[in-house]
């Protein structure tokens, strides 16, 4: 029988999140083992992988998922990955291509985003809401902009901070820089924003040279709350081994598993392991090394390697005893994580076993000690190990209102570069133009796009964004009539002035509760003033527009008047001209 995922419950503490944005997630980076000539990503690592990848491997299937290579106009193949452009994900940016031959493909091209005034600039992704994705974004400056120094910017999810990219010192010893994070998706769509930052400096750029997202099996890390937290990975390390990093096709998620040894002895495994019967599915090369140490002493290995932020973590430890153990020569010890029980009595059998720890806190150095059982004829080993930061998911805009200004976007020419993504959130990241309720559920309260030079019609859907209160379209060049907007009964200012708007003026503007001014001057809309306008209270209204009349004098010809707020309410009739087009 396989008992492979073990609960390990945290001690009891009183403790602080702190929520310092941008949150500081740990990078993970990937540097040459020699000498010069400089390479990022590991290029010797990764060259050297790629010339050993068996043809049969390279026939292997590509991961579930999307894997792009950014700036770049071809697919590019590594291995048995194949990266795509990234253009048909993202609206915005700059390609270009690095003056660099002795790196990776992948990391020869880059997107970078110049626009000081866009907020954010989204990659967006259809997926299958509820279900789980790995997101792993890659950096390599390069020098693209003439500098020496990469810029930092944040990276965001949806509407959730992730982290703060700084690659400044990856890039100094000749790497690039990846992270990655897993998040359940809460829509159709998965955005992947960068943004600037109050330490991006001016004149520099917001960069990206791969992105790659993956969907998860349902069991991968299921024992953290999604709903409330994503994860962002702090190590993934395999034990005593020296190799190179284990990834695709061993890992069918593509996840990157950094060798680690320490002065602790070492040892080989003997046997595989079924890791498919594993929540989290390791690679089974992940189990073939292991720290250990000599009968009847304790086993500690300082990892990961560097201090942690003051936090909650997820923590996973996986186990497999290197020899064909019988119950008399079982290998059984406890484990502690920096002198708290995490687990007790662990059997590390032939089969293997992982124990998961979750909302674990942590603060600075991190030591896992594994003690002996008195009894036990072996000393304790372990094979691997994963660490994320449970970092906690931002809110999220009302769906409705997601779709509604969707649609908008899509019916719109030249709508602002950062419309895409969650556009109420991060707050300070919000859609240009856009203004939402402060506190959840998040709903949009204001649109104004004054003066952007956007054309195209409106679209009906605007009706549903029902929390509307100041809707400021003036001074571009919408086109078509205007919609019916009456469930929109929050809306207090209504400006579509100076655009190119045809027909009639719904009557159901002048029936909206609360609309208290409106600005249909300079259209060309005709016909009748609707009756709930002329009689309608406290309303400031300007318009000019072509309006029958039968008043004598004129011969019956349409006349152009202008209407303008009068003494309590009273609605002024005063005609600017009497002649139209040339009549």
């Amino acid at each position: 029988m396989h008992t492979t995922s073990l609960i390990s419950c945290p001690p009891f503490h009183s403790y602080t999140i702190f929520l310092s944005l941008p949150l500081p997630c740990r990078r993970f980076a990937l540097h040459p083992p020699f000498a010069p000539p400089i390479a990022a990503m590991s290029t010797g690592i990764f060259l050297l992988w790629l010339v050993s990848i068996p043809l049969s491997i390279q026939a292997t299937s590509q991961p579930t998922g999307f894997i792009l290579n950014c700036g770049a106009s071809d697919n590019v193949e590594e291995g048995p990955l194949k990266y795509v452009p990234d253009d048909d994900y993202i609206s915005s940016g700059t390609k270009t291509t690095l003056n660099r031959t002795d790196i990776l493909p992948r990391l020869q091209t880059l997107r970078f985003f110049p626009n000081a005034n866009a907020r954010k600039h989204c990659y967006t992704f259809p997926v299958l809401k509820e279900k789980k994705y790995l997101v792993k974004t890659v950096y390599f400056y390069g020098g693209f902009d003439g500098g020496n120094e990469p810029p930092v910017f944040d990276q965001i999810i949806d509407g959730t901070n992730w982290s703060a990219v700084n690659t400044t010192e990856d890039y100094a010893a000749g790497g690039s820089s990846y992270y990655e994070a897993v998040v359940v998706a809460r829509n159709k769509f998965l955005s992947v924003c960068l943004a600037r930052n109050q330490h991006t400096p001016d004149g520099s750029s917001p960069f990206i040279s791969s992105l790659e997202v993956y969907f998860l099996d349902d069991s991968v890390y299921n024992s953290t709350n999604f709903e409330k937290s994503m994860l962002a990975s702090v190590a993934r390390n395999t034990f005593g081994s020296e190799g190179d990093i284990i990834s695709f096709p061993e890992d069918k998620f593509n996840r990157y598993w950094q060798p680690f040894k320490d002065g602790n002895p070492f040892v080989s495994s003997k046997s595989n392991v079924t890791t498919s019967v594993f929540w989290n599915n390791p690679p089974q090369n992940a189990f073939a090394s292991a720290l250990t140490t000599s009968r009847g002493k304790n086993l500690t290995v300082n990892w990961p390697p560097y201090p942690l932020s003051t936090g909650l973590y997820y923590i996973v430890l996986y186990f497999q005893d290197n020899r064909q153990s019988s119950p008399y020569s079982w290998r059984i010890f406890d484990v502690y994580v920096n002198n708290a029980k995490f687990y007790g009595d662990l059997n590390a059998t032939a089969d293997g076993q992982s124990v998961v720890g979750t909302e674990w806190p942590l603060s600075g150095t991190t030591e896992i000690t594994l003690v002996p059982t008195h009894d036990t004829r072996v000393g304790p080993l372990i094979n691997a190990g994963e660490i994320f930061q449970i970092l906690p998911v931002g809110g999220k805009t009302v769906t409705r209102d997601v779709m509604a200004i969707e649609e908008l976007r899509k019916a719109i020419d030249s709508p602002p570069e950062d419309w895409a993504g969650d556009p109420c959130l991060p707050r300070e990241t919000s859609w240009t133009g856009v203004s939402c309720s402060k506190n959840g559920p998040f709903r949009i309260h204001s649109l104004n796009l004054t003066g952007f030079g956007i054309s195209g019609p409106l679209p009906e859907s605007l009706s549903n964004l029902t929390a509307l209160k100041h809707l400021l379209l003036g001074d571009n060049k919408l086109s078509g009539t205007i919609p019916d907007l009456s469930a929109l009964k929050s809306l207090e200012i209504l400006h579509l002035e100076n655009n190119q708007l045809e027909g009639s003026i719904p009557s159901s503007l002048g029936e909206l509760p609360n609309i208290k001014e409106l600005f249909l001057q300079n259209n060309k809309l005709s016909g009748e003033i609707p009756d709930s306008l002329k009689n309608k209270e406290g309303l400031n209204i300007r318009l000019a527009f072509l309006v029958k009349t039968s008043r004598g004098g004129d011969g019956g010809k349409d006349a152009v008047y202008e209407h303008v707020e009068g003494q309590r309410g009273e609605i002024a009739i005063l005609p600017v001209w009497n002649e139209v087009m040339g009549n």
